[in-house]
């Protein structure tokens, strides 16, 4: 049924480079005080790790995405292999797309879902020939959005190929969910007084006075403190923004995104998703992986398949996602942290959220300038 079935055993091994960790690798951040389930007895006698030592991985999502990525990365082991798997997979040419454009076709949830996800891994080949310790020694990843998938890829819980398959399902499934009514996503930056789901309700009152019936709107993405994106029908959204002093908003803006993504309004995606995550094999990871849904590592390969579908009606809770993987006791050392792939919102957002974590931060660049 995989229109990947072709290329699946070839691409099978991509990224074993990325996977040279050792057992004694599977802790956590903070000097492997939560061992991953079913860990053998003995992994427990081993001396706790340096965690300045270590690394954690963070993959960025849709809206990450600029024309160019992946630009000058062909060099870098495996990642040509890659866009070609890609091709074959999507049915396009998705590294032209990403380096030539057009852009509105680049900025389309069903092209920049995969776009991301493929030079997100891109970058993190890039790493590997430059800085094979950081691979060697990551403990922990988490991705934004569909940036998860990335990082279940580099854990060893799925396979490129059929990783990228089921982005391309998702990709499709989000996109024509969002046709279905006028909706979309608003950036928020509130004063510290300021109540979201408060505002979330008076936006819907608002819709149901225009005789909307079930309107949606709540907050979709938790950022950092009093950073949020509410999504939901463009006519809630529309009355946050003219309310916004009123509501105690400091900042609103519109996100350049298709629909109202990781609320409700998404429910029309969850089966396609559920169908392909049941046709694909997704094995327990090697390293800690955090969920977007509730900011806790993934336990077994039955919770990925429920959190993932889950993940598409639920807000993305980054923030605590953060504070998972880097709460410490005082004066504890922090991993190495790089973000890999387009953008760097994910170092602002941990900036924000932990400024000594973000002492220790490196962005991979999704691109690189030939010589």
């Amino acid at each position: 049924m995989l229109a990947a079935a072709a290329s699946r055993g070839k691409v099978r091994s991509l990224f074993s480079l990325s996977r040279r960790l050792s057992s004694s690798q599977s802790g956590s951040p903070d000097e492997t005080q939560h061992p991953l389930p079913d860990s053998e007895p003995e992994q427990k006698l081993r001396p706790r790790k340096d965690p300045s030592g270590c690394s954690v991985f963070l993959f960025p999502g849709q809206g990450s995405q600029f024309m160019g990525m992946g630009s000058g990365l062909l060099k870098y082991p495996n990642v040509k292999e890659m866009f070609t798997v890609a091709q074959k997979i999507l049915g396009y040419d998705l590294l032209s797309l990403c380096l030539e454009g057009p852009e509105e076709e680049l900025m389309k949830t069903v092209h920049c879902q995969p776009a991301v996800f493929v030079t997100s891994l891109a970058a993190m080949e890039r790493l590997n020939q430059e800085n094979p310790k950081a691979i060697e020694t990551c403990v922990g990843a988490a991705g934004f959005s569909v940036g998860e998938f990335a990082a279940l890829v580099f854990s060893g819980a799925m396979n490129f190929a059929e990783a990228l398959y089921v982005v391309k399902v998702r990709a499709e499934a989000m996109q024509k969910a969002s046709e279905l009514v006028p909706s979309g996503m608003l950036s928020v930056i509130g004063r510290p007084q300021a109540q979201y789901k408060n505002a979330c309700l008076q936006a819907k009152e608002h819709c149901k006075s225009l005789g909307m019936e079930e309107p949606v709107c709540s907050v979709a993405n938790y950022l950092f403190p009093d950073g949020r994106v509410i999504a939901g029908h463009q006519q809630a959204l529309d009355f946050l923004q003219k309310n916004s002093r009123r509501l105690q908003f400091m900042r609103t803006k519109p996100l350049p995104v298709s629909g109202a993504f990781h609320t409700e309004l998404m429910q029309t995606a969850t089966e396609p998703l559920r169908e392909v995550l049941r046709q694909v094999e997704i094995c327990r990871p090697e390293i800690n992986v955090y969920s977007n849904v509730d900011g806790k590592r993934y336990m077994s390969e039955s919770h990925m398949r429920r959190q993932l579908v889950k993940q598409l009606v639920s807000p993305v809770k980054w923030e605590q996602t953060l504070h998972e993987i880097f709460e410490r006791a005082q004066g504890t050392k922090f991993p190495h942290t790089y973000e890999l792939g387009p953008g760097r919102q994910l170092g602002a957002t941990l900036q924000k959220c932990n400024r000594k974590a973000y002492t220790n931060y490196t962005h991979v660049e999704a691109t690189t300038h030939e010589d």
